[in-house]
């Protein structure tokens, strides 16, 4: 508490400047000082953390450990400090020209994005939405403030992060309508022997179909890993493959690709497709607004059994 009230808060700026350029000239630009006292700050904030923080390698300055370990927390710090001396920011939909960013899969943009496309720009025209991939460290985008929304399957989180369900998937299995093979149903050795496209969205190989069949003692062979639902389909469709897809995903786009949908012939838990953002934003009006359209869009996807 004694450090707390004795607190300079352009000693948090300085911090933060230094520790996102790693170079005391250019956090000085940052801030509009000059490099002599900026260098000052950086000898206070040295003995208060009783850490160098930058430290000379050449010509250049590198952050220490501590540094590195410090440059989230401190991020995320002066984003709240911001927040919570601005004035307060109304959101009007209809004259809004917001850009959010959100992280999400082909997936998500194939099953969600025709419905929340409509609903986002009958309400609010000049609103941009602009969708890139989800990754593994998706968790850390959202704590960091550097995306506003992410969408997904998500099982392990930072205890902070909010989420909402949006609606449970399953997996199914397409082939293409006339495939040689295959019928109405699909046993599990038939399952097994096929040659198999697999989507890896995050890049990992693997997952609940391997373990599932492994517990059987069998094993697929996939011949084809790519990293987008879109590119399985497209490959699918021309071929003699099998891919293991989202019911809904499978659904929505049978007719386009021409492709029978076929039940699993092995028993797997459904999941939950949910959205996630960091509770620092909970007062946030647009993505408040935002994410009460994903839901609505969410509801629009509810696809019939075949």
């Amino acid at each position: 508490m004694e450090q707390l009230r004795n607190l300079d808060l352009n000693l948090l700026h300085a911090l933060h400047a230094l520790l996102e350029e790693a170079s005391v000239s250019r956090a000085a630009a940052r801030l509009g000082l000059s490099t002599p006292a900026l260098s000052h700050a950086l000898a206070r904030l040295r003995r208060t953390l009783n850490d160098p923080l930058l430290e000379r390698a050449g010509r250049t300055m590198v952050p220490s450990p501590r540094a590195v370990e410090l440059r989230p927390l401190v991020r995320a710090v002066v984003h709240d400090l911001e927040r919570v001396f601005a004035p307060g920011e109304a959101f009007a939909p209809s004259t809004s020209t917001r850009r959010f960013l959100l992280l999400g899969s082909d997936y998500v943009i194939l099953v969600l994005g025709r419905a929340l496309d409509r609903l986002v720009h009958e309400a609010a025209p000049s609103v941009q939405l602009q969708f890139m991939p989800n990754t593994q460290a998706d968790a850390d985008a959202i704590r960091e403030s550097q995306v506003d929304l992410a969408i997904g399957v998500y099982h392990e989180l930072h205890p902070e992060i909010r989420i909402q369900k949006l609606f449970d998937e399953e997996l199914v299995c397409v082939v293409r309508r006339d495939h040689p093979r295959i019928g109405k149903r699909l046993s599990l050795a038939q399952y097994a022997n096929l040659e198999h496209i697999q989507v890896a969205p995050r890049g990992r190989p693997g997952g609940v179909i391997e373990d599932a069949l492994a517990r059987q003692g069998l094993q697929r062979r996939v011949v084809r890993q790519v990293p987008f639902f879109v590119a399985g389909l497209v490959l699918v469709a021309d071929s003699d493959y099998a891919l293991t897809i989202p019911r809904r995903l499978a659904i929505g786009h049978a007719d386009v690709f021409r492709l029978r949908v076929l039940n699993l012939p092995i028993a797997l838990e459904p999941y939950s497709i949910v959205q996630i953002w960091h509770p620092r934003r909970q007062g946030d009006a647009g993505l408040r607004w935002l994410r009460q359209q994903v839901v609505e869009a969410s509801t629009k996807t509810r696809p019939a059994r075949r």
